[in-house]
């Protein structure tokens, strides 16, 4: 009987960089390293108790920050409030990309490489709404490029659609850092842009991808695996029904495989209601 070894060697430089390639971690947000220990080390100057109560917290924005990746703050409510009126300015889809690649009340936008709107056929008749741009979708400027762009583009083409047919973008339009998870406030501020974005293109059939963008774009409290395959309705501030079907995020069939079946019910359900009379 062979036992293991009570003392694994340690993981070289390779395995480590490995590691932090497939958690997303992708480049260094500070020029150099911070000794943390030097910082402990430090003692910390005790600020007196009234003042502290009455200094306000300030919003950093990214004109007033010399070093933008050292200044990110956490954006106040109000920018979703200013994110609502900016997007009902936008008669277009070209003047709300504009308008979204000016906004600088969403702290994305500081670490992102560039904004990610869209792509495809703003004029067709399907429309397909992800979470938020990966780090291939950072580098290129157009959603689902990636790996599960790849994925995406041989689920539409088993339905006879390719991205010529389709209009396609995402909840978020900047990648978070390290592909985290958008925060609640973060989702709520970039929500108008995509609810514009949705009316402005006015498809006949609306396809959520994973469940982050099915509970943004349905007002959906259950789990993906529940709300996929059953037709809901997105109605546009415009007071438009739009037939949209919740299913699976590609990234989530790369890792199980399996219920690939499931999406592929959901497409035939797409493809019958986009061949319908009207639909």
């Amino acid at each position: 009987m062979e036992l293991s070894d009570p003392h694994p060697a340690a993981p070289n430089l390779r395995d480590l960089l490995r590691f932090y390639e497939e958690a997303g971690v992708d480049e260094a947000l500070l020029e150099e390293a911070a000794n943390r220990f030097a910082e402990q080390a430090q003692p910390k100057a005790q600020a007196p108790r009234q003042q502290e109560q009455s200094a306000p917290q300030a919003i950093v924005r990214p004109q007033q920050a010399a070093n933008p990746a050292a200044a990110i703050a956490v954006p106040d409510e109000a920018q979703a409030a200013r994110a609502r009126e900016l997007a009902r300015e936008a008669k277009t889809l070209e003047e709300l990309r504009a308008i979204v690649d000016g906004f600088d009340g969403c702290n994305l936008k500081l670490t992102a490489k560039q904004m990610v709107f869209s792509d495809g056929n703003p004029e067709a008749d399907l429309m397909l709404v992800g979470e938020a741009p990966g780090r291939d979708e950072d580098i290129e400027g157009r959603p689902f490029v990636g790996r599960s762009g790849r994925l995406l583009d041989r689920m539409l083409a088993a339905i006879g659609v390719d991205r010529s047919r389709a209009y396609i973008a995402n909840v978020i339009p900047w990648r978070p850092p390290g592909n985290r998870t958008p925060t609640p406030l973060e989702t709520e501020i970039c929500r108008p842009f995509i609810e514009r974005q949705i009316e402005l293109a006015n498809p006949k059939v609306l396809v959520t991808l994973g469940g982050p963008s099915a509970k943004v774009i349905l007002q959906a409290n259950e789990g993906v695996l529940r709300l996929r395959g059953n037709w809901k309705v997105h109605t546009t501030n415009a007071g438009t029904a739009i037939p949209t079907m919740p299913t699976l995020h590609p990234a989530y069939l790369l890792r199980n495989p399996a219920h690939k079946k499931l999406a592929w019910r959901d497409l035939l359900e797409v493809r019958a209601r986009l061949d319908a009379p009207g639909g």
